[in-house]
């Protein structure tokens, strides 16, 4: 992706105000490998990330008026993108059912591990997640929500959010442990 600097962003944008296609073309180019480093982290497949990209920037192009041309761009665009892959998600309805927050553990994290896996392995290790887990773990670890703004957005209880949460990272932990020590066997 191009630099994205004010100056080179602002005649884009007011062409997207405009409904200018040449703009909007240019302003998905822009943005799509981006957007989809972030849908990808929430969908069940290429093709679910895809489709929310698309519904994200059907958003962008809809509600731009509201995006002011002094802030910049990228943080308006990602808030957009992640509301989109929740929404997503919640009308999937795959939050139904609650797990009891007794059985959420703190668990530590091992940076000695996860420096000898590369992020695609690390990635796609998250991605094999279930929805639930995997998208409170994105939420939670990746882009910084606190549990109760993740309970509020996916309509579950905060307990049900640290549950996932540590069931995520147990999950993981067992994934990085087994990919470990096939390699090193």
């Amino acid at each position: 992706m191009p630099s994205e600097t004010a100056s080179d962003l602002l005649p884009i944008i007011l062409g997207c105000r405009k409904r200018q296609r040449s703009s909007q073309h240019e302003l998905y180019k822009r943005f799509y490998a981006y957007g989809m480093s972030i849908t990808i982290r929430y969908a069940d497949s290429e093709d679910e990330a895809i489709q929310v990209l698309n519904d994200s920037f059907m958003k962008v192009f809809r509600h731009i008026k509201k995006y002011h041309t002094e802030k910049p761009f990228k943080p308006w665009f990602r808030q957009i993108v992640v509301n989109t892959a929740i929404n997503h998600i919640r009308k999937q309805e795959k939050f139904k059912r609650e797990v009891q927050m007794d059985e959420a553990k703190n668990i530590s994290t091992g940076e000695d591990i996860l420096s000898r896996i590369s992020y695609q392995e690390l990635m796609g290790m998250v991605q094999s997640l279930t929805s639930a887990y995997r998208t409170v773990f994105n939420m939670y670890v990746i882009d910084g929500f606190k549990h109760e703004e993740i309970a509020e957005a996916l309509g579950i209880s905060v307990g049900t959010s640290k549950s996932n949460l540590s069931k995520a990272r147990n999950k993981l932990r067992e994934m990085i442990q087994k990919n470990l020590n096939t390699r090193y066997a």
